[in-house]
């Protein structure tokens, strides 16, 4: 078998894409979206009829630009996951406007409008998964949107504390950025390469993953943000890798073995200190590692980037 057959074997694989061929090429279980995958998809012209059929709905709703422009987001979005899940057999992951990272209320109410809309076209809401950033407001969220049924994806995770709370607060799945944490530490510790089981991302999320392990939580652990095989293949065995596509061929085209490296067994026999998680000491901790607090923000920002280019080509191609 392939490395990615193997892999296979022992994690759930996810497609990091908007592109369905490249999910047909890779069969992957779930699948994992966001505004500038939306966005590069979008300008294809075989996928184009998706925004234009977006638009088209949103302006049947209202004669309002901006609320046009909020319903066609929301619409393109769907459109997209819809097709998605005639290619998966799991899950897809829609994400909520960033510009809501810190407002739980705007939070619960975009979700609620996101799951209307796939319940409307014949989804159930167990097949979606709502993206949130891991502030403390999108915990709180996403605690009250798990409790309705509608489970989330806590994303620009970078931190243990952050993963804590997310447990402690019900959510389904987090997803820890690997390569992200590795960015950062290569720009201040001025670094080029590392052996991948010393890289600060693998080891963020194994710490991760076997702290769940270790007390029981359920929430799943998706390791995402990959810059190369080699943190891959150190983290099989994570309940979930979202994996781009040009990551998924090399493991493909890679002909050796691969080891299972994280293990829910041998987790719960460590010594592994209990965090308690209030308000207070989940923004103590996050503040006190840099890392996390410049990465957090930073993805936050780029985030929402991505979602204004994203307006910008709906305005211009189908909204003017």
């Amino acid at each position: 078998m392939n490395a990615l057959e193997q892999l296979k074997k022992y994690t759930r694989v996810v497609a990091d894409t908007g592109d369905f061929e490249s999910m047909k090429a890779y069969l992957p279980v779930d699948a994992t979206t966001n505004p500038s995958l939306i966005y590069a998809s979008a300008k294809d012209e075989k996928y184009r009829h998706l925004a234009a059929s977006a638009a088209t709905e949103a302006k049947k709703l209202s004669n309002d630009s901006e609320l046009q422009l909020s319903l066609c987001l929301d619409r393109v979005a769907v459109n997209f996951g819809l097709e998605i899940l005639k290619i998966v057999p799991g899950r897809v992951s829609t994400e909520v406007d960033a510009r809501l990272t810190f407002d739980t209320g705007g939070t619960i109410a975009k979700a609620r409008e996101l799951i209307r809309l796939y319940e409307a076209a014949g989804i159930d809401r167990k097949r979606i998964l709502i993206k949130v950033a891991a502030t403390w407001e999108g915990i709180k969220a996403a605690e009250v949107l798990e409790k309705e049924g509608i489970h989330c994806n806590l994303t620009l995770l970078f931190s243990l504390i952050q993963a804590v709370a997310c447990a402690e607060a019900g959510v389904k799945l987090i997803s820890p950025f690997v390569g992200r944490i590795l960015d950062w530490y290569k720009k201040e510790q001025n670094f080029n390469s590392t052996d991948p089981k010393e890289d600060p991302g693998v080891v963020s999320v194994k710490e991760i993953y076997n702290y769940y392990k270790k007390y029981g939580y359920t929430t799943e652990v998706m390791g995402a943000s990959f810059r190369n095989m080699g943190e891959i293949k150190a983290l099989a065995g994570c309940d979930l890798l979202t994996i781009a596509p040009s990551l998924l061929r090399q493991l493909e085209d890679l002909l050796e073995t691969l080891e299972l490296q994280l293990d829910a067994g041998k987790a719960r026999e460590m010594n592994i200190h209990r965090i308690p998680c209030d308000e207070k000491n989940f923004r103590w901790l996050l503040n006190e590692d840099a890392m996390a607090t410049e990465k957090l923000a930073e993805g936050i920002r780029k985030f929402t980037l991505d979602l204004i280019r994203l307006e910008e080509f709906l305005k211009k191609e189908f909204l003017a």
